[in-house]
This record gives C-alpha cells, structure tokens and sequence, in this order.
C-alpha cells in the first residue's frame, strides 16, 4: 500500500518514471477503475517533491461551466496574470473570475493567456519541474479544453498527466492532443489494471468496513471483474440482502452501476432521493440552493451514510461523478424537466437559471428565449463562443415561428458563435441554412458570414466572392450593410477593376459612420492600393486618412496592406515596423492564422532588403506554423525556394517551382502559378540559362496581364527579364519590355525601377552596339542614388552589369574593377549564384592582371595633362622633365589602366576609373 494506493505499486512507480522524461502521460481505464486515485497520488507525490502542480478534476456537470476547469488550473498563477499583455490580462480575469470584461474576450485570446502563463511557470525556474494534471479529461468543459490543447500543444519544459476512460474521446483521439507536444517525448500510456482479490480485500475494508469470506470475496472479486467501485456497490447489495447468497445463487449484477445505484435510490427515505436528485441536476450543487428548493439538511444524512456523498458547510459533491451521471440518467423525463423549472426558480446565478429554463421549457416561450438569448450573449463576451451558440440555437427553439426578426438574428448569432470558436464546418451548415430561410438584411448578413467562412476556411477564393455577391444582391442599396459587404469583396475579389470598384463603394457608403470606422479604413486601403495595381498614380492622401482612422488598431481586413506597399516602394523599415507592430498584437491574441500571414510578409520584407538571415527566420516561423495550423503552404514554400535561388541553391529551389507550377496547374490558380513562374525564371537566370528564363518571363508576363494587374510587386521581374532577353539574343523583346519598365519608373520612381531601368539600359546599349558611355554614368548613378541597406543584391548587380558591358568594350580595368566590386558585395550578402556569374565574368575579362599599384602623383599628372590631349612636348614642358619621361610614365599608366590608346585614357580620366594616390587613404 505505498504511496496509499491500495494495489497499485507498481503502475504508480510506472508513471512517476515517465513523469520524470520529456512526454506527457496519460491514465487510461473504465470508470471506477481508480485512475482517480491513482491521479491523487501521483499529483500529491509531485507536490511533495517541490513541484508546482497545475492540476484541476472536472465533473461531468461541470461541462456545461465555461472555463471553471481552467480557472481551478490556473488558480496558483494569478499573481502572475497582471504582467501579461492587456488583451490576455482581461482574458484571464474573466477566467479567474477576478475582473469583467467591458468588452468582448477572442476565444483565441484565452488560449494565448494560458500559453503565456505556462510558459512563465516553466521559465520562473523556482521549482524542480511544473506539472499540468487534469483527471478526467474528457469530462473538461469545451472553452477549458480549447485553451489547454492550444497551450500544451506549443509549451515545452511541462510534466503533463491526463486520465480517461474509454470512450470518453473519439476513437483513437487522444485527449488534449497530448500526442502532439513540443518537447519531443512520446505519449507514455499507463493503463490502469483491475485490482485482484488482495488488494481489494484491503478497499473493502477501508471503504466499508466489512470483511468478507475468502470464498465470498473472490466471487465479488469476479463479478466486478477487479474494479473497486463495482466491487464497492456489489458488497452495498449483498448488505440490503435478507441473507447472503448461497454459492449456487447469482451475486447482484455489478456490470450495470445504474442498475446498482436504482436499488441505493430506491432504499432512500423519498425526501433523500429527491435532495440527490437535485444535487445531480446542478452544475455546483450548494448548500444554499438545496436549502431554497426545501432540501433540509437530515435529508442529506442517508445518501451521505450510502457513501453516494459528501457533504461540506457550503456545498455537495459525489464521490465518485460516476454516482452523479447515473443518478442524471435514472430521472425520468417529466420529473427532470419538473426539477429544472423548480431550480430555475430558485437559483440566484442568472446563468444557472437560464440553464434550467433551457431545460425544463418544450413550446415556444418569447420570455425564456429572451433570457436564454441574453445569457448568450455573456458568454459570448466571457470568451465561450461555442457554449453562446448552444444558448442561441435553443432560444431560436423556443422563439415563436411568427418573430422572424427576432428567430432570423438568434440563428445568425449562433453561426456567428460558431465561427468565433473555430468551428468553420458548423458556422458553414449554419450560415448556409440561415441564408436559405430568411430574407432581406438576415439572409444578406448570412451570406456574409458564409463569404468570411469561406476566405478564412482555405475555400477557394471564388467561394468567398460568389456568397458576397449574393450576400450584396440581398442587402438594401446604399445601406451601411452593403457598405460592410464591399469592404469585404474588395478584399476577396483579386481583380483589380472590381476590388477598386467594391472598395470605392464601400468607401462612400461608410463614410461618416462613426460604428464603422474601421472597416471605412480598409475600404480607403484598398481602393489606394486596387488603384496603383490597375497602374493609376498613387493617392497616397487615401492612405495617409485611413491610417489616421486605425489609430493604434490595425484592421484585421486589410492590415497588411499599408506594408505591402511600403515594400513595393523599397521602404523595408517602416513596412517592417507595421508587420512587427501587428505581429506582436496577433501574438498577443492568440490569433495564429494571421500570424502565419504576418511571417510570410516579414519573410518577404526582408528577402528584398537583402537581410537573408532574418528572411530564413521569419520563412521558417511561418513553415512551422503552417504546418501546425494545417493550412497551405504554397506561400512559404515558395519564399524558402526564392531565398535557396538567392543563396545559390538553384536545384532545391528548381524543385520548387517545379512542383509549385503542377499544383497551379492542378488548381488553376493565377497566383500561384504566377509566383512560380517567377522563381522558375530568376533560377535559369542566376544559373544563366538565358533563353530559359526568357520563356519564363514572357509566360510569367503572359499570367499577369490575364489579371490585369500592372503594380506593384507583381512587376519586379521585368529588369531581369530583360536581361534574359539580351543574353538569348531576343534584342527587340528587351526593347519593348524596357519601354514598359521606363513607363513605370516615370510614372512612380522607387529604388527598384531606378536601379533595374538603369541596368537594363546599359545591357541593352551595350548590345545593340550604342556607345555605353551615357547608359553607364546612369547606372553609375542610379546606384550612387540608392543607399546600400535599401536593395544591397540590387546595387551589387549594378556593378555585375558594369563589369560585363567594359569587358564588351574592352576596357579591362574597370571591367575587372567592377567585377572584383561586385564579387565582394555578392559574397557579403549571401548572393551565392550571382558571385559565382561575377568571378565567370572576371574570368572572361582575360588577359595580364593590372597591377594592384596606384597612379603616382606624377603619373597622375601626366595622365591628367594626356587625357587632355596635349602632346608628350607640351606636357615634359609643363612638368620640367624629359619627353623620354613622359614616354615612360605614359607606358606605366596604359599598363595599370589596362589601356592602349589616348582615347582609352580620356575616357578612364572622365569617369574617375583611374586609381589615384589619393584613393589610397580613402
């Protein structure tokens, strides 16, 4: 009987060696088999140890108490919920029951404040180890179990223990999804094995206080088939018996607990059986509300004498809930609805009583739907989304079919709930069911709701667009629903034309709405940014007032696309500073999809920055939680292949495109096909395979102008597509493609058209045979124009295209200077494949390396005095030296230049390419 578990040494010393490894740990056994006390033990053992133990044993009436398994859980980390963010904090205050919420509380929220506050117990390391214990956890309330799966699925250094018994999960479900921790640990299963005829002759006695015969006892023993509460309520038979049965004789039936307990009722003075009766009707039974419904306390003496339970100063409790759920199950209908209306009448908590109301009503009746309704919405705004939409679809129950408005908006509010606690299929069947019955602004904002659903459910995109198109036929023209559903549209509708058309209108029906500012504020986003893709001048006046209009909250509508277009204009920092602003308010609500978005546009930010490390960071978050999330990952993916072609890793990002251009094909998916396209073609071109990435560029270009899309990030490639053109030879395709780009670039100059215009001028000239001196000043320029941090892979190609065109005009030392430039600019950054095309191009400029030495002062004079077209005579004159030294010194300098004519040398001298003394200290 170590650790006071009577029979159960050996499974008690399996679990506490699992408890020590990474890996939770989960009871397994039929009811009354003592996982329970098991569980005791094991938790009082950690306590003991110097644990801190989180631990809470729900009930099964307890499943109808929003969050009061967690409360209890995380009863011993209150002192710590004030440091938490104050979304959380509110959070877990309305949990803990230490502070109302004067506004709505995001289910996600109450699971981000749970995961906040384990992972503050784990990091406090004030303690040897922090135990998470929940008995019976199937028996957790649904918001509880929500926020506990959502934080022990993403925090590691936990011991966690969990009991059940079959069939309390579905099959092969494992509770909490403990199977899919963090720490690396396997699931370790303990099942808890039936007690034999020793151990539970020692139960027997404790809980009794009868000693059977040996004989007896292994009768009892078999009958029960080891399990000690059956055993238990086999001997309480055997004892209401006229006399023992003889050994020919059945034992009473312990394979029916309920059968078992119907005796122990039916033997209880009518004034106990009603008092238990009650007891098992509330969700905490107190002493006060049995008192109300007439139970006196003697009425409690005999059930308690029956061992069916404990009774405290303030309150009842079972000792065993199967006791409770078999005493639920064994009312008949008419008496359990006769005993709900009486509690219904007495009970002070005004939730319990519209719990009760729910219960006991069968026809329509508009005051029980009222309240019904009313305590929905309270626990929609405590964070129990799901428990809300039970509350509402029985007030849509007992709502007269005659209140359609009424019936119509109670239905609404319980898809809604639905969608609120992540349950996208029932929010889809409701809103779908909703919008066939009704009409008018309910069936209008049914059709929204099933849109919204569809966007944030991975449908596709058609889906969303289709219900908001109907949803807008049902609304009333130039109401501020209608408002609300161009808003939506403008962001699900990827065509250019009608997202600006949609985001207009909404702009213009919204406006002056003070309830609706910030859905005003997305419509004003997007119609800026609907507007610069159709390849309109940017009203940048739109955006600064819808950012005035957010304040400190963006809109979850159209949040990110400020960013996106601060990165389509190369201002990585202020796009950064909004994404990690955002990033850090989605973190503290818990919201984890848009999380995930928020990564991948991070990731992206700082791939154009050249800021690769902090790209590979951000891609890697969003993979991860991708993955964890279940959703797509076409996204990322394809930044992870953009960031391996960059780095030089052009097969592992070939693969990429690869299959990214199947699945387009799969899903006839513009998008996703279309970013493909694009990396199949930046691939070929860092592999400098030119007439491939042509043809991939003309069919990336070919997918985009499908779209009607002209700005902004979508039309990166055209520099780099036309330099494949050159490179294939396809010298009218570049020149048509870089009037397109010099278009752009007049019309909204960023760094990115200045740089890529330049360089695809100089490539173009360069091939065509047109003197390059002007094309390379301008792309001297251009990148002179750029700081460095803004496009660093960019600049460097700048010096890249440099090197190339002198080496075409056989100028080998600027060549060979740009190039060994832009070699070492490559290599800082990472850029792997573009380093390598740099040192092929060096390799190519051919020829006696010039020497590393400078021009000396006096060559620097005579070199000067040449380029200026004066004569060896003129010039020995002008310096007092022989024309034998000038000779001299002029061979010196056409040797260090890499030069042969005069004319080399005027050019060298007017575009500073000739080293000097006094570049040495600079």
């Amino acid at each position: 009987m170590r650790h006071g578990v009577v029979g159960r040494d050996e499974v008690f010393d399996q679990a506490w060696r699992l408890l020590g490894r990474p890996g939770p740990v989960l009871l397994e056994g039929p009811a009354g088999i003592g996982k329970t006390e098991l569980w005791r033990a094991l938790v009082a053992e950690a306590a003991h140890a110097g644990w801190l133990v989180l631990s809470c044993a729900p009930t099964e009436a307890e499943t109808e108490l929003p969050y009061a398994a967690l409360a209890d859980l995380l009863g011993p980390l209150a002192d710590r919920v004030a440091e938490l963010p104050r979304p959380q904090r509110v959070a877990a205050e309305v949990v803990l029951l230490s502070g109302d919420a004067d506004e709505t509380v995001d289910v996600r929220v109450v699971g981000a404040a749970t995961r906040s506050l384990l992972e503050a117990a784990t990091a406090a390391n004030t303690h040897p180890a922090v135990l998470v214990a929940v008995d019976d956890a199937p028996w957790l309330d649904r918001p509880s179990e929500r926020a506990l799966r959502f934080a022990l699925r993403r925090v590691t250094g936990l011991a966690t223990l969990a009991s059940r018994r079959p069939g309390g999960t579905a099959p092969g479900e494992v509770p909490l999804g403990l199977d899919e921790g963090r720490d690396g640990g396997r699931l370790g299963r303990v099942e808890v094995p039936p007690l034999d005829v020793g151990a539970l002759h020692h139960v027997l006695r404790e809980r009794l206080g009868v000693t059977l015969s040996r004989p007896m006892l292994v009768r009892v023993a078999r009958e029960a088939e080891g399990n000690p509460l059956l055993a238990i309520e086999v001997v309480r038979a055997l004892q209401r018996l006229p006399r023992q049965p003889s050994p020919g004789e059945d034992l009473p039936v312990a394979a029916s607990m309920h059968h078992l307990l119907a005796d122990v009722l039916a033997g209880l003075p009518s004034e106990s059986r009603a008092a238990v009766r009650l007891a098992a009707l509330l969700t905490v039974p107190a002493v006060v509300d049995l008192a109300a419904a007439g139970v006196s306390t003697a009425a409690l003496d005999a059930p308690e004498e029956a061992g069916l339970l404990v009774v405290t100063p303030t309150g009842v409790r079972f000792t065993h809930p199967v006791y409770a759920a078999a005493v639920r199950a064994g009312i008949p209908p008419g008496v359990r609805r006769r005993l709900h209306r009486q509690l219904a009448g007495l009970v002070t908590d005004q939730d319990e009583r519209a719990r009760h109301l729910g219960l006991c009503t069968t026809d329509p009746d508009p005051t029980v739907a009222e309240t019904l309704t009313a305590a929905a919405g309270r626990w929609h705004s405590r964070g129990a989304p799901d428990f809300a939409a039970q509350l509402y679809e029985r007030a849509a129950q007992l709502t007269p079919a005659d209140d359609r408005d009424r019936l119509g908006h109670r239905r609404l509010a319980a898809a809604r709930c639905r969608f609120d606690s992540g349950d996208f299929p029932a929010a889809r069947t409701a809103a779908d069911a909703v919008a066939a019955e009704f009409t008018d602004d309910v069936r209008a904002e049914s059709l929204l709701l099933r849109a919204v659903v569809a966007w944030c459910g991975g449908e596709a995109g058609r889906v969303a667009v289709d219900n908001g198109t109907r949803a807008l036929a049902a609304a009333r023209p130039g109401s501020a629903l209608a408002g609300r559903i161009h808003a939506h549209l403008a962001v699900f509708d990827d065509r250019p034309e009608q997202g600006r058309a949609h985001a207009e209108a909404a702009a213009v029906l919204l406006d002056g709405r003070d309830d609706d500012h910030e859905l005003l504020a997305a419509a004003l986003v997007l119609l800026f940014f609907q507007e610069v893709r159709l390849g309109r001048a940017p009203r940048t006046d739109l955006l600064d007032r819808a950012l005035r209009l957010e304040g400190d909250e963006p809109a979850w509508l159209a949040g990110t696309v400020p960013a996106i277009w601060w990165k389509a204009i190369d201002d990585a920092e202020r796009a950064r500073r909004r994404l990690h602003r955002m990033l850090g308010r989605a973190e503290a609500r818990g919201d984890e999809p848009l999380q995930h978005e928020l990564l991948s546009h991070l990731g992206e930010a700082e791939l154009l920055a050249g800021r690769w490390a902090e790209a590979e960071r951000h891609i890697t978050a969003a993979r991860e939680l991708g993955d964890q999330l279940g959703t797509g990952l076409v996204g990322e993916t394809w930044l992870a292949g953009l960031l391996d072609a960059h780095r030089g890793r052009l097969a592992e990002a070939a693969r990429v495109a690869e299959s990214g251009l199947r699945l387009a094909d799969e899903l006839d998916d513009d998008w996703c096909r279309r970013i493909h396209q694009q990396l199949a073609g930046f691939v070929a071109l860092s592999a400098g395979r030119m007439v491939e990435a042509a043809a991939a560029y003309s069919s990336l270009a070919a997918t985009i102008d499908g779209t009607g899309l002209v700005e902004p990030l979508a039309m990166r490639f055209e520099p780099d597509w036309i330099e494949a053109c050159v490179g294939a030879g396809d010298l009218d395709r570049a020149a048509a493609v870089l009037d397109r780009l010099t278009a752009r670039h007049h019309r909204l100059p960023r760094p990115w058209t200045t740089l890529g215009s330049a360089r695809a001028r100089a490539l173009l000239d360069s091939a065509t045979g047109v003197d390059p001196g002007d094309a390379l000043d301008a792309l001297a320029a251009a990148r002179d124009a750029v700081p460095p941090a803004v496009l660093p892979l960019d600049r460097a190609r700048c010096l890249l295209v440099a090197g190339i065109v002198h080496r075409r005009s056989r100028r080998k030392l600027p060549a060979r200077q740009a190039l060994e430039a832009a070699v070492g600019e490559f290599t800082a950054i990472g850029a792997a494949a573009f380093a390598d095309r740099a040192r092929a191009e060096l390799a190519r400029v051919g020829g006696r390396p010039p020497t590393p030495r400078h021009l000396t002062a006096t060559e620097e004079r005579v070199a000067r005095l040449a380029a200026r077209g004066r004569t060896n005579r003129a010039i020995a004159d002008e310096l007092f030296v022989s024309p034998k030294t000038v000779e001299a010194n002029l061979a010196r300098i056409y040797r260090k230049l890499g030069i042969t004519t005069r004319a080399e040398l005027g050019a060298a001298m007017t575009r500073g390419d000739a080293p000097t003394m006094g570049d040495v200290g600079g």
